[in-house]
């Protein structure tokens, strides 16, 4: 079947197009996003789709279709795993291929008859389970938000300069684990470690008390380097792939302990949470806007020659296990970020780091200037002085076992909303 057509020229930005596929109007997910992810189902093992509105589309059975023969693309990527394969086809191929699924989607299309005999190329999300979207190879935590950096060393550093001397100069930042990182509505448990709670005592061993979370976006590498190549701030959308909500969970008290001199350890890698869709940086495209002022002036290799912030809305709830509704916390900006993506990954490699498909890099906690879009509880408490009033008449100083955090994020132009969904996750008590 030869489905060459014009959809080379196609423009999934225009803001008039509409699916076939009834989406509505507040969702995260309609014909101008067309972010990709790994589901799995019943009848199915685990493979590529595409979500557009509350339905996936099964790649692997519209590749089978014949959708995708013309695009230059292995079609067994559509049948793997996690989207390692699909990305390393290159940008070029999976632009393309957006693109082709975005042609498709259009109504009166030959897919919108293909659905009406073979209803099995499109899936409810109800019906589907979703997998870890990519094989995550290495995770490196950025702290890039001069508002939360500055909370943090006002809390921690009462006496002295809240911002360290290296912030304004470089984009902060630790390797982290990759293990640990699981999709979005998987149940976490209460880390354990070492604690100082009595400063005049030696530390103790037990359940983290002050157990938190840290509203983040990750962005995932689509290209590989060889070690001792660069990437500049104007190569950076190169090698950038798409975006996905990040919850870094840290315990507080464990890192209180434990980071000084090499920073957070237990406190960090028990577990990290991410949203189940990969949106692309092409779907982002029109959200791009001015970063921050940076003062004093910046290294040249760290100069972006154009707009790397992003106006995505962001907003933290949770939800309590005896509460009827979730109790919104944290709305706040992912624009807001002092280091933005390209400066990140710009600094990332400058020493010659090689990077791999798959590679994640999260921004680090993004708070806002007023205290209802701090984006921690360590922050919208202030270490507990202030505790936070829940919808069953609760309050939270930290996250307690049962609830469960959820994060939203979306940008909106001209009514269209391009959204990631939500991260989820419940914090279950410490395994003994």
């Amino acid at each position: 079947m030869n489905h060459s057509t014009n959809d080379s020229d196609f423009n999934l930005q225009n803001p008039t197009l509409r699916a076939f596929i009834e989406v509505a109007p507040d969702s995260h997910f309609p014909i101008q996003n067309l972010p990709f992810g790994i589901f799995r189902t019943q009848e199915t093992d685990a493979r590529v789709g595409v979500r557009i509105g509350d339905y996936v589309l099964d790649l692997a059975a519209l590749a089978e279709e014949g959708y995708f023969e013309d695009l230059g693309i292995d079609e067994s990527v559509f049948y793997e795993n996690f989207l390692n394969e699909l990305i390393a086809q290159g940008k070029n191929q999976t632009r393309a291929l957006r693109n082709r699924i975005g042609f498709l989607l259009q109504k009166g299309s030959d897919l919108e008859k293909k659905i009406e005999e073979k209803p099995e190329l499109l899936y409810h999300i109800s019906a589907v389970e979703m997998q870890l979207p990519v094989r995550i190879g290495d995770y490196t935590d950025f702290y890039s938000s001069i508002e939360h950096a500055t909370n943090v060393g006002k809390m921690f550093r009462p006496d002295g300069e809240p911002l360290l001397p290296n912030w304004r100069h470089l984009p902060v930042g630790y390797h982290g684990r990759a293990s640990s990182i699981v999709v979005s509505g998987t149940d976490i448990y209460r880390p354990k470690g070492q604690t100082k709670p009595n400063e005049q005592e030696p530390p103790i061993f037990g359940e983290s008390k002050q157990l938190d979370f840290e509203l983040e976006m990750a962005f995932i590498i689509g290209k590989d380097t060889n070690l001792g190549e660069n990437i500049t701030t104007e190569q950076a959308d190169d090698y950038i792939f798409g975006l996905v909500l990040f919850n870094d969970w840290s315990a507080r008290d464990i890192q209180k302990w434990e980071y000084v001199p090499l920073g957070p350890f237990l406190a960090k890698n028990f577990a990290s949470s991410i949203s189940a869709w990969v949106v692309t940086l092409d779907a982002l495209e029109p959200f791009r806007t001015a970063s921050p002022k940076q003062e004093p002036d910046i290294l040249d290799y760290l100069k972006c020659e154009q707009n790397y912030s992003f106006d995505i809305n962001l907003e933290v709830s949770i939800k309590t296990n005896i509460a009827v509704d979730e109790t919104t916390i944290c709305r706040t900006n992912f624009k807001y970020m002092y280091w933005n993506m390209a400066q990140q990954l710009a600094h990332h490699t400058v020493n010659g780091c090689n990077v791999r498909v798959g590679d994640m890099l999260a921004s680090g906690t993004i708070s806002g200037s007023e205290a209802d879009s701090f984006g921690s509880m360590l922050e919208l408490t202030w270490r507990g002085t202030k505790p936070l009033k829940m919808s069953d008449g609760t309050e939270r100083k930290f996250i307690e076992d049962g609830d469960t955090v959820i994060m939203r994020g979306f940008g909106e132009y001209e009514g269209v909303r391009v959204g990631f969904g939500e991260v989820t996750g419940k914090i279950l008590p410490a395994k003994k």
